[in-house]
């Protein structure tokens, strides 16, 4: 059995699709804190067969979560402080996302204007649509890669 210690304060993120752990500690610029993160791939689950888990031992307003319901709003959030569960994060699908996916439209100014933030709203909510802000642009791509 793999033992990963307790963490002081941070956070697990539990229930993530089984090889997606790597595309998350990017999307979530982990590998930019100055903190520990364990990855544990392929862990056995009940509920999904098997499932990736991070740990991150970090303060916990350095994260966005906002990313993560935008990729896979399934994933559980367990807030740590003093090495207890302090909290549950439900996540879901943010209203808007800023500089996680890129517009494919070539007459979209965020594709003259390369400083421009790329920002997309939630447009439908049911069918989990985002647009571009800026040209309305639908997201044509996975989120859950």
């Amino acid at each position: 059995m793999l033992n990963v210690g307790a963490l002081k304060e941070g956070y697990v993120l539990d229930h993530i699709k089984a090889g997606k752990a790597m595309t998350i500690y990017r999307d979530l610029k982990l590998d930019k804190l100055d903190c520990t993160v364990a990855i544990i791939k392929n862990a056995r689950s009940n509920k999904m067969g098997t499932k990736d888990i991070i740990k991150v031992e970090c303060p916990i307003e350095k994260l966005d979560l906002d990313i993560l319901g935008f990729i896979d709003h399934n994933i559980t959030v367990n807030i740590i402080k003093d090495e207890q569960i302090v909290e549950k994060k439900v996540l879901k699908l943010p209203k808007q996302i800023t500089n996680v996916i890129r517009c494919k439209n070539p007459r979209c100014i965020t594709s003259i204007e390369q400083g421009l933030d790329q920002i997309f709203i939630l447009s439908d909510e049911e069918k989990e649509i985002y647009r571009c802000k800026y040209c309305e642009e639908k997201y044509r791509g996975k989120r859950n890669k």
